[in-house]
């Protein structure tokens, strides 16, 4: 790991794990990691421990998932108050997180419209690891965190929406 300038959504990221108390900073990686195995491979942390940002499109809302690295969302598992889910292009992605694919971070969202925010998710399993690691607003940013800390910090509601949750 390595440290570089940052980048507007990195900064994003930053500013909101400093507003929710967190210390700690997002660490940029020698090489980029655009899949949860390879990021697990750089940080030397087990693929379960990186805490992918799944969104789904429900309707016009967007609903992010954090998911272990290990588990898949099943979209049939999440509540079914949010309506039926679909898959989210990138220009939804965008337009509701203010991440690009890749990149996008379970906080510091800055949705075109305050309103479009995702509804956050988390994974249970992810209580598995003392720490997970999460993007931080560019494929080669991460972030660690307790996951009762990043749950807090994420505003993210606790359910079993993966394949072995």
């Amino acid at each position: 790991m390595s440290s570089e300038p940052s980048h507007p959504a990195v900064e994003r990221v930053q500013q909101a794990l400093a507003v929710g108390g967190a210390s700690v900073r997002p660490q940029w990686l020698a090489d980029g990691a655009h899949t949860a195995a390879q990021a697990a491979e750089q940080l030397g942390v087990p693929l379960g421990a990186i805490a992918k940002s799944v969104i789904l499109r429900c309707g016009d809302a967007a609903v992010l998932c954090i998911t272990a690295g290990d588990r898949r969302v099943q979209a049939e598992r999440l509540p079914p108050e949010l309506g039926p889910p679909g898959r989210a292009d990138a220009d939804f992605v965008r337009r509701h997180t203010g991440f690009a694919i890749g990149g996008v971070a379970p906080l510091g969202f800055a949705p075109a419209e305050a309103a479009s925010a995702p509804r956050v998710l988390m994974d249970p399993s992810l209580w598995r690891f003392a720490t997970v690691w999460a993007a931080a607003g560019h494929p080669r940013t991460v972030f660690g965190l307790p996951p009762d800390q990043l749950q807090q910090l994420a505003a993210a509601t606790v359910h079993p929406f993966t394949d072995e949750s």
